[in-house]
C-alpha cells in the first residue's frame, strides 16, 4: 500500500501531531505552573485539595508522585493516543523540592516516634495517678536465705494473715444484730424493721418452725443477713430437733422392716402374758414405732448436729428416685429388603422409687417419662383399674417395704418359723416362707454388724410366687463440699425370689444406672 493512495490518511496524521506536540508544551507549563481546570464530568478525579495543619499531615512517602489530573485528556484523547506518548505526558517533569521533602518527612515522624518510646508514657501515667504512695509496702524478702531451718516458709501467707474459713467467718457474725435497711436519703425516715425488735427467744421458735416445716427454706434464711447466717448454721437446737423429728430426721428412718411386702401392718408383738391369759383382747395392730440407730449423740465421725443431718446415710421423703437407663443395642434387618447396614436401636426406660414414712415403698419400672409419671406415684394408684386415664402407668407399679442398715432392734415376737437362706451371706433379708406367714425380722449376726449406708427394698414380682430383692448403697451426687448429700443410690445386687420352689435368681446390672433423688415440690413433706 503507498503512501500516495491515501492522502486524507496523511492529512490527519500531520493534524494529530501537531495537536499532540501542542498539548506536550501545555503540560509542560501546567506542570511548571498549575493551574486547577474545571473538572471533567465523564472522567473521576482525585478530590480539592485541603490544607492540613502540620501536624496531621498525612505522611508522604520517599517515592515522588506528581500531580497529574485526569481533566488534561478527554476521551477521544486517551483512546487516540499513542501508550508511549501518553506515558511520557501523565509522569511528566518531577518537581525539584518533592524528592527531598518526601525524604525529611519520613525522617522525622520516625524520629518522633522514637522518642514517643523512649519517653515511656505508660509509666509516666501510672506515677501521675497512681503513685506508689497508694499501694502498702511488701516486704522485700518474706523468706530470707539466712533464716534457721525451723522457720516455716511465709511466702504463701498473705499481707492481712492467712484466708479465713467458712466456719471463722460464720463466728464472726456472732455479735451482729438485725440492722434495718437504712433511709433511701437524708430526708427520708429510716425504712421500718419489725424483726429487728423481736426477743431472742421469738425468733429461735419462729426458726424451728419453719426447720420442722421445709429445711430447704430454713437454710436459704441464712442468705437474708448475717444475724440470721449465724443463727441458722450455728443453733444446735433447732438442728437436734430436725435429727430427732420425724418430718426428716432420723425418727423416720427403719433399720428393721416395719410393712408387710405388701404394705400392711406387722402383727403386734405377742407377750408371754397374753398367751398365758387367753381371756384377754387381742390388741389391734399398730405400726411399731420407729428404731433409732443408737443414740443421737455427737462423736468425731458428727460432731455438730448439723453435720449429722447432713452427712449420716438418710432417705428423702418428699421426692422420688429416679434411674433413667439408656443401652443400645443391634437391631434385625428385614428379610423382604435388601438393605447395606444393620438398625440399631436406643432403648430408654426408668425406674422410680418412692418411699413413705411408715416403711412401704412403690417401686415402678416404665417407658413413660418422669413428667408422665411422678405426680401418679401415689398409694391410691396401686391398682389395675386406671382404663384410659392419665394414671394409667402405674398399671406395672410394684408395693414394696424398706429399711436401712445398722442398729437392729431385738426380736420381740415369739416365732419358730425359719427364714429363707440368703444366697448373699453379706446381705440378710427377711421374707415370707413357704406356709405364707410373715414372721418379724429376725436379727443376724450380719445385720448386727453391718455399717450404715445400705438400703434393703423387697417388693412384689409379677407374678404372687415372685419377690425381688433389691439392695443399693446410699451415695451422694456430687463430693464437692457444701452439696447436698444422700441424693443417690448405686446398686449392689438384685435378686428374685421363688416362693414356690424356694430358688433365687440374680439379675445383671450391666445396663442398670444410679438412682438420683429429685424433689416434687407437690408432695410437701410427705
Amino acid at each position: 500500500m503507498s503512501q500516495e493512495s491515501y492522502p486524507e490518511l496523511e492529512q490527519f496524521r500531520e493534524q494529530w501531531r501537531a495537536e499532540v506536540t501542542a498539548r506536550s508544551k501545555a503540560a509542560t507549563s501546567t506542570s511548571e505552573n498549575p493551574v486547577r481546570k474545571p473538572r471533567s464530568p465523564w472522567l473521576p478525579g482525585p478530590a480539592p485539595e485541603h490544607k492540613l495543619h502540620p501536624a496531621i499531615r498525612p505522611p508522604f512517602t520517599s517515592r515522588s508522585i506528581p500531580d497529574v489530573e485526569a481533566e488534561d485528556y478527554g476521551p477521544e484523547d486517551l483512546e487516540s493516543k499513542p501508550d508511549r506518548d501518553l506515558q511520557a505526558d501523565i509522569a511528566g517533569p518531577s518537581k525539584p523540592s518533592s524528592s527531598s521533602r518526601s525524604t525529611q518527612e519520613p525522617q522525622s515522624a520516625l524520629e518522633h516516634y522514637e522518642k514517643a518510646l523512649d519517653a515511656k508514657v505508660d509509666q509516666t501515667y501510672k506515677t501521675k495517678h497512681f503513685p506508689p504512695s497508694s499501694f502498702p509496702l511488701k516486704p522485700t524478702d518474706p523468706n530470707p536465705s539466712n533464716a534457721a531451718v525451723t522457720v516455716p516458709n511465709p511466702a504463701h501467707h498473705s499481707l492481712h494473715g492467712p484466708p479465713r474459713t467458712v466456719s471463722q467467718l460464720i463466728q464472726s457474725f456472732a455479735l451482729i444484730t438485725i440492722t434495718g435497711a437504712p433511709p433511701p436519703t437524708e430526708a427520708s425516715p429510716t425504712p421500718p424493721c419489725p424483726i429487728s425488735s423481736i426477743p431472742p427467744e421469738v425468733l429461735n421458735e419462729i426458726l424451728l418452725r419453719t426447720a420442722t416445716t421445709d429445711v430447704a427454706a430454713y437454710m436459704r434464711l441464712a442468705l437474708v443477713c448475717r444475724r440470721l447466717a449465724y443463727l441458722a448454721l450455728t443453733e444446735e437446737s433447732i438442728w437436734k430437733r430436725v435429727c430427732s423429728g420425724p418430718e426428716f430426721g432420723f425418727a423416720a428412718m427403719h433399720y428393721n422392716f416395719a410393712v408387710s411386702i405388701d404394705g400392711t401392718p406387722l402383727p403386734s408383738p405377742v407377750s408371754l402374758a397374753q398367751v398365758s391369759a387367753p381371756t384377754l383382747a387381742p390388741s389391734p395392730p399398730s405400726f411399731p414405732s420407729p428404731t433409732i440407730p443408737l443414740t443421737l449423740t455427737l462423736t468425731s465421725t458428727h460432731p455438730t448436729y448439723l453435720h449429722m443431718f447432713h452427712r449420716r446415710p438418710r432417705l428423702r421423703f418428699s421426692g422420688v428416685y429416679i434411674s433413667t437407663v439408656n443401652y443400645v443395642r443391634p437391631g434385625a434387618s428385614s428379610p423382604t429388603t435388601i438393605s447395606w447396614n444393620t438398625p440399631v436401636h436406643i432403648v430408654t426406660y426408668y425406674r422410680y422409687l418412692r418411699f413413705f414414712r411408715d416403711g412401704s415403698c412403690i417401686s415402678l419400672l416404665t417407658t413413660a417419662e418422669p413428667v408422665d409419671v411422678v405426680h401418679h406415684l401415689l398409694k391410691e394408684n396401686l391398682h389395675t383399674n386406671h382404663g384410659a386415664l392419665p394414671s394409667n402407668v402405674m398399671k406395672n407399679a410394684l408395693r414394696g417395704r424398706w429399711r436401712l442398715s445398722g442398729h437392729v432392734a431385738p426380736p420381740t415376737l415369739l416365732s419358730d418359723s425359719t427364714t429363707t437362706p440368703n444366697p448373699n451371706p453379706t446381705i440378710s433379708f427377711s421374707h415370707p416362707t413357704k406356709t405364707g406367714t410373715e414372721p418379724h425380722p429376725q436379727p443376724s449376726e450380719e445385720q448386727e454388724r453391718e455399717l450404715e449406708g445400705t438400703l434393703h427394698i423387697e417388693t412384689l414380682g409379677p407374678d404372687s410366687k415372685y419377690t425381688y430383692h433389691l439392695n443399693l448403697a446410699l451415695r451422694s451426687a456430687s463430693n464437692r463440699p457444701g452439696s447436698t448429700k444422700n441424693n443417690k443410690l448405686v446398686w449392689r445386687g438384685f435378686w428374685s425370689y421363688n416362693r414356690l420352689t424356694d430358688d433365687w435368681a440374680e439379675f445383671g446390672l450391666r445396663n442398670d444406672r444410679a438412682f438420683f433423688w429429685s424433689r416434687v415440690r407437690s408432695w410437701g413433706t410427705a
